[in-house]
């Protein structure tokens, strides 16, 4: 690869100082996203990126720089999406790129969705090895955000594979491609053909239709929460302009704030003068509650009123867990974290909720399993906050047979995101249960494994395809509440980690759905009510019991643990009570004594459980309620 010689006007020196935003006219504006699948390098082109116009010092240890968090370097993938301002001069000209780095994981859309709102086009980078199977499934996802412009790249390019995808052409009425030429094909890793791409950016990629001397019109499509400075606001600006100490007002709050900054992310926070129509940046302006950032809210000037922009819609969540803290003493610590990631990652949803044995806590709903395990791994790493998350559940739907029903409940079909308050059989014409597409890739070897464990988890396979001599693509309908336990993990195991597995909405189907319940000596425990598929129930309620059976303290009296639906047990297992030796004494004698004796220490624990309450250690609940990966 040839060597880079960044060309650029503003010097570390100057960077110090404030920024003068305004010698950027709009026409050299460009404001850009890159969207990729997982692992096809787009933070690896980010960083060239930055390293190309100078933005960064280019070092061996620039390793997906806009990857901040701690969860991001760790898992190496990208959670957050993340804007750099970067500065390139191109004949003669000096231009203002501003780059947003998205995540590739389709639980992390919504992230993507956001960013490509303060976008006028994309770069679409696709791994040159992968480019037959994925890049028309990459484009399915994206296609529904009515880009305006859409860049392709070949990354890891130089593998002797040059084809397009046949289904892809079918689309470009809709969407502007630049087809790959020689200059297409780059290679992030070694930076070779960077440079083009930045050009390509300039030439193809429109500048923002934005008026400056109309009123300040502002979209907030991202925030994070300083305890220091309070919220600090990412914004796009679509008209006017906006300085410090100019007075702003929130749309959807009509609160009126002071602005104490703004300036740009280079990558981290520049402050600037000003910021102008076209521009992306941050800005903080005293908003001390997390409550009063809204994603997708506008901010205006004071006195000077404008249309609000469309905003985003809200995110749909695909996973229900329960969280709680491990000490009710932590409960407002805890309720403080969530709020705060919660304005970071606006697509979790929060509902109160309140368990006997657990106490006080929340109901989160999430986009998928990994956008859980994030969100959680992010409260312990950023709060230090440690919760019970309770195993996943999936949003129901019930359709009411009655007119009284429909009266009462307001709608003729519900969504039970609790499976406590799952409606009985008699009240419903039918249960609905969320389904999804899944597309499993994996060497051939290992595909009988796979579709022997599809069909455990009662998937349909709608195709199968070699992608080529080794390798082939299956795609099933799966239930969602089939894959959001251990399904991930099951699959990596049997193809010893080359297999994977990628899925997307597909709305509901009937299912035979019952809810489960499970009793401590007949009475029931709420925190442990499941939904289940009427053909897994036997196999779901053994494995509960079992795991209670192996929790649970003795008692002084037997403990009857029972998995019913409705009336009917259908799975049971007991925990022997501590028993005194009666006999101890009775050496010889009489065999009517010691039946005397035995007989009265029967009618004592008989009694005993009658009036003994069994208490739920919370450690039993932690150990029933995991993800259940040893099943």
């Amino acid at each position: 690869p040839g060597s880079w010689a960044p060309d650029r006007s503003y010097s570390s020196a100057d960077l110090k100082e404030k920024l003068d935003m305004s010698r950027f006219s709009v026409e050299n504006i460009r404001n850009f996203s890159i969207i990729a699948h997982v692992d096809h390098g787009k933070s690896t082109l980010a960083d060239r990126l930055l390293e190309l116009t100078g933005t960064i010092d280019k070092t061996k240890t620039n390793k997906q720089v806009l990857d901040k968090l701690q969860v991001e370097r760790e898992r190496g993938i990208t959670v957050k999406a993340q804007t750099a301002s970067l500065f390139y001069t191109w004949e003669g000209k000096q231009y203002l790129l501003n780059l947003i780095d998205t995540p590739g994981h389709v639980d992390f859309s919504y992230e993507v969705s956001r960013s490509l709102s303060a976008c006028q086009g994309v770069l679409l980078v696709v791994d040159a090895n992968e480019v037959g199977i994925s890049l028309f499934h990459i484009l399915c996802q994206f296609i529904n955000f009515d880009l305006v412009n859409l860049k392709f790249y070949y990354n890891k390019a130089f593998c002797g594979i040059n084809f397009l995808d046949t289904e892809v052409q079918n689309h470009r009425e809709r969407i502007c491609f630049f087809f790959p030429s020689d200059k297409s094909q780059i290679s992030a890793k070694l930076g070779t053909n960077v440079e083009s791409v930045l050009q390509a950016v300039i030439e193809r990629i429109p500048h923002p239709n934005v008026h400056r001397k109309n009123p300040l019109r502002a979209l907030v499509f991202d925030s994070t929460f300083d305890q220091y400075r309070g919220v600090i606001a990412n914004v796009a600006l679509f008209d006017g302009v906006v300085s410090k100490g100019d007075k702003v007002v929130s749309a959807h709050t009509k609160k009126t704030y002071e602005v104490n900054e703004v300036g740009i992310l280079n990558p981290n926070e520049q402050s600037t003068q000003k910021l102008y129509a076209g521009q992306v940046g941050y800005l903080i302006a005293g908003m001390k509650d997390v409550t009063e950032a809204q994603i997708g809210d506008t901010l205006y000037l004071h006195k000077q009123p404008v249309e609000p922009l469309p905003g985003f819609k809200s995110a749909k969540p695909m996973v229900f867990a329960g969280m709680y803290p491990v000490d009710q003493s932590e409960y407002n610590n805890l309720k403080s974290a969530i709020e705060k990631l919660t304005l970071n990652d606006s697509s979790v949803t929060v509902h109160r909720d309140s368990s006997l044995a657990l106490g006080a806590g929340w109901r989160l709903g999430f986009l998928g399993l990994l956008h859980m395990e994030v969100f959680n791994q992010r409260l312990e790493q950023e709060y230090n906050a440690s919760v019970i998350l309770t195993t996943p559940t999936v949003p129901y739907k019930a359709v009411l047979s009655s007119a009284k029903l429909i009266k009462e409940y307001r709608e003729k079909e519900i969504t039970i995101i609790n499976p406590a308050q799952f409606p009985d059989k008699s009240k419903v014409t039918e249960y609905l249960e969320p389904v999804v597409l899944g597309t499993i890739i994996t060497p051939d070897e290992y595909t009988g494994k796979i579709m022997m464990l599809c069909e455990a988890r009662r998937a349909i396979q709608k195709s199968m395809m070699f992608i080529d001599q080794n390798r082939v693509m299956l795609k099933y309908l799966f239930p969602l509440n089939e894959i959001v336990v251990d399904f991930y993990d099951s699959l990596k195991s049997l193809s010893s980690g080359y297999a994977s597995f990628d899925y997307e909405d597909a709305g509901y189907q009937t299912a035979e759905l019952v809810k489960m319940d499970i009793l401590l000596n007949g009475n029931t425990v709420e925190e442990l009510v499941t939904v289940v598929h009427k053909d897994k129930a036997y196999s779901v309620g053994k494995v509960v019991c079992e795991r209670l059976k192996d929790s649970l303290p003795r008692q002084l009296f037997e403990i009857a643990i029972q998995a019913a639906i409705g009336s009917k047990v259908i799975a049971r297992e007991t925990v022997k009570a501590y028993r005194k030796n009666v006999l101890a004494k009775c050496y010889g004698g009489d065999i009517t004594r010691k039946m005397k004796l035995l007989k009265r220490q029967a009618e004592g624990k008989k009694k005993l459980r009658k009036i003994g309450n069994i208490e739920v250690p919370k450690e039993a609940f932690i150990k029933v309620l995991k993800t259940q990966s040893d099943k």
